[in-house]
């Protein structure tokens, strides 16, 4: 009896993975590169690749690790870490008031998929269409555990591979850069109504000149986030209309 539910569950999670996988492929190249680069930018700027692998492993948050590089090089400052973390992920909120009912009754799993959460993740176990027969919650779990996987396994590769090979590395560190314009232009493109967006340029602008390049961001966000919020019935009656 006992080996037959042994035998059960395996069958259970190998219908859950091999169902899940498929939809992190994507993922795959895109966490792999990513991650690769994240580890380089991390040994360029100092640091061991214990220091990409483990934080790849514990926060698994991609633009939160790389902002965490010039945390790490400034000055200890546990507020500023705290508020530019809420500000970077204060999405994942939303998120996971989406996801209260298709974790319901996971039991110790519903605790990694909480961790374990990110975009791809999310977007992926919301919408997946899940083929009958197939455990929902090993579904979601193999998911966030693979994609997780992806991410820690090209950042650790990426800061073994940055301190083994010597090469010229000026200006890696824009990827950060360049991670962020890639989000806004997609957002960009994929709203109708790009009042919010502008507000966030032009606020952004005037906190620059008013607090300095070292020290604009954390006002920054403070003043969208209380701008959005008195706007936030007018930008939504203007997105019924259209």
């Amino acid at each position: 009896m006992k080996k037959e539910k042994e035998n059960s569950k395996i069958i259970i999670l190998k219908k859950a993975f091999k169902s899940a996988f498929p939809y992190t492929i994507p993922i795959f190249a895109g966490f792999w590169f990513l991650g690769m680069t994240y580890g380089i930018y991390m040994n360029v700027s100092g640091f061991s690749f214990w220091y990409p692998m483990l934080m790849s492993l514990t926060i698994f948050a991609g633009s939160v690790e790389f902002v965490t590089v010039n945390m790490l090089l400034g000055a200890f400052n546990p507020l500023q870490a705290l508020a530019m973390t809420l500000m970077i992920n204060a999405r994942h909120l939303f998120y996971g008031i989406s996801m209260l009912d298709k974790y319901r009754g996971l039991g110790w799993k519903k605790f990694y998929l909480i961790f374990g959460m990110c975009d791809e993740s999310f977007s992926i176990n919301y919408t997946a269409d899940i083929p009958k027969g197939v455990d929902r919650g090993w579904f979601m779990f193999f998911v966030t555990l693979l994609n997780h996987l992806y991410w820690f396994i090209g950042a650790t590769m990426g800061g073994i591979f940055g301190s083994l090979v010597r090469f010229n590395t000026q200006g890696l560190d824009f990827v950060m850069i360049a991670m962020f314009v890639v989000i806004f232009m997609e957002q960009w493109m994929k709203e109708k109504e790009h009042a919010s967006a502008v507000l966030g340029v032009v606020l952004s602008l005037l906190c620059l000149i008013a607090f300095g390049a070292e020290n604009f961001m954390i006002p920054a966000m403070l003043a969208i986030f209380v701008a959005l919020t008195f706007m936030r019935k007018r930008l939504e009656e203007r997105n019924e209309g259209e």
